[in-house]
């Protein structure tokens, strides 16, 4: 870290809301004085992007290596919920994830996982009850209690759900929301148990119902879920309110941008600049008090040069006054550790994947491209031998989920819409929110062995032909790779290449498979234990 120098600039005073040629000087990692001057270069010095919500472990990478890659577009903290990595390792995945993230500057806020598992309709990896959750609520080094997924439970007044949200107004922590679609009277009962934000609105009407209750809106656009188009004018009315999010951003995205992006998609829309800099930048520090500098003498040195503010592009960012990156080049260095993971499933055979016909129409789980919400079809299925087939011209395919946690546990098997495969199979050990190996594929023969390459890995993004096999390993809880983000970046983007070249039509497939079992985003998806209806919020069957 410099003792102290000293940066010229446009000035930009989002509080204020003005802007003017400065010279900041930093001492010791905070902001010592702030001069206005007569002339400054033509770049423009602002607060550091903070990402108001994200699962790191979506990012394919673990924490360091997450932040040599965002830093590079001016981001400098995040808003992180651990709750992927505690699915699968309970607490020690938690302290993981802190550890990893404190050998770096840039500046992690972790949450206590509410929803671990996210259901009971599910296998996961470890359970978070109410007595751990006060454990980590009573750290000073955890900020909030992570997103309730469970609104159900908190409108039914479920025992365990009270109890984490009650912790966390002890410790006066915010709790963050999830609940899509949730409106009317049932979305006000849930604020009002003490839900503060939801980053999870599908509709501006939704949103707006929730911001007039006084609910924070944290506008989502990561790879598979995308609702910034939709949600954006809201700002208009609600600035104090509006924080921005990528929530799951896998590597080649991350590469590409983050929350600068969506601060350049905002002004292109002609939003007002300091209402969109306010939600990148303070209104995060505000709710949630992170310590990250809003470029206000004796703040920590937490900011940004950028060419400009149409594009945001980031010229150097410094965290608590150390240069972390500068003109698309990281100076921060990877971090090595030992990984964790947990893992013991059995090797699947092709006979694994059959499915009975049992006659009729069979109900078809319908993605959508850049949505994590599915719909459910009945469709007319083909048969050989009284077992279902896959009907690849009309898209009906096969998605089944693995148990990863106990072995010799039969996949549950069910039929998916809209991946477009025309031959292969891919397959993912990362399937929120519990994590076990999710597969869709064209036939069973190759079903299994886009499972077996997971699993002999102990976790992975898989792709396989007749001809070729693809695997992405993720030794960090079947979740991350621990090796350097750039590089695990470019393998991400050529398993991706092989999957599109199977005939996947989706934006981001292995974004879009991980939350095939997702069983709290409606409106049907497959756990390990069968196919699920999020909207009655119990098991179905495929026929009848």
């Amino acid at each position: 870290m410099s003792i102290t120098f000293k940066v010229k600039g446009k000035f930009v005073d989002i509080i204020n809301r003005k802007i003017f040629p400065a010279e900041i000087q930093v001492s010791q990692g905070k902001i010592s004085s702030i001069l206005e001057v007569s002339e400054a270069p033509n770049k423009f010095i602002l607060p550091g992007f903070i990402d108001a919500h994200v699962h790191i472990e979506s990012s394919l990478l673990i924490p360091s290596e997450f932040a040599r890659l965002a830093c590079l577009h001016g981001t400098v903290a995040t808003v992180s919920d651990p709750h992927e990595i505690a699915n699968v390792c309970g607490l020690e995945g938690v302290e993981y994830m802190i550890d990893n993230g404190n050998q770096t500057p840039f500046k992690f806020f972790f949450g206590a996982p509410s929803c671990v598992p996210a259901t009971e309709f599910e296998t996961a990896g470890a359970i978070i009850d109410s007595s751990e959750t006060e454990k980590l609520l009573r750290r000073k080094d955890i900020l909030y209690l992570a997103e309730m997924m469970n609104w159900p439970g908190v409108l039914a007044g479920d025992e365990e759900v009270k109890k984490k949200i009650e912790w966390a107004k002890k410790y006066n922590k915010p709790v963050d929301g999830h609940a899509p679609g949730l409106t009317g009277e049932k979305a006000v009962a849930y604020i009002n148990a003490g839900i503060s934000t939801d980053h999870e609105c599908v509709s501006l009407e939704e949103a707006r119902n929730k911001a007039n209750h006084g609910m924070k809106i944290v506008i989502r656009e990561g790879s598979a879920a995308k609702n910034f188009d939709v949600l954006i004018d809201l700002i208009d009315d609600f600035p104090g309110q509006i924080m921005f999010c990528s929530d799951d951003k896998h590597p080649d995205s991350l590469l590409e941008g983050h929350i600068n992006q969506l601060a350049a998609r905002a002004i292109s829309k002609g939003k007002d600049l300091f209402d969109v800099l306010q939600a990148c930048c303070i209104n995060p520090v505000h709710h949630y008090g992170l310590d990250v500098g809003l470029l206000e003498v004796n703040d920590a040195a937490d900011f940004i040069l950028v060419d400009d503010l149409i594009n945001f592009k980031a010229f150097e960012t410094y965290i608590s006054g150390e240069l972390v990156a500068k003109e698309g080049k990281t100076k921060l260095l990877s971090v090595k550790g030992a990984a964790i993971n947990n893992f013991n499933t059995s090797f699947v055979t092709a006979e694994d994947f059959e499915l009975i016909h049992e006659g009729g129409k069979a109900k078809v789980i319908q993605a959508h491209d850049s949505q994590l919400i599915t719909t459910s079809v009945l469709v007319d299925v083909p048969s050989i031998n009284g077992k279902v087939s896959t009907d690849i011209e009309n898209d009906i395919l096969k998605i089944a989920v693995i148990n990863r946690y106990q072995p010799n546990v039969k996949p549950a098997v069910a039929l998916v819409k809209n991946f477009g495969l025309k031959h292969g199979a891919i397959g993912s050990s990362v399937a929120h929110d519990s994590h076990n190996v999710i597969i869709v594929g064209t036939n069973d023969a190759l079903m299994a062995k886009a499972a077996n390459l997971i699993i002999e890995s102990s976790g992975g993004l898989s792709a396989v032909s007749n001809e070729k096999d693809s695997l992405l390993k993720l030794p960090v809880g079947g979740l991350m790779s621990d090796a350097d983000g750039f590089s695990v970046a470019r393998d991400y983007i050529e398993v991706d290449k092989v999957a599109k070249g199977l005939g996947c039509s989706l934006q981001s497939p292995y974004m879009t498979l991980s939350f095939m079992a997702l069983l709290v985003i409606p409106q049907i998806k497959l756990s390990d234990k069968g196919l699920f209806d999020g909207e009655s919020f119990s098991f179905t069957k495929v026929f009848g």
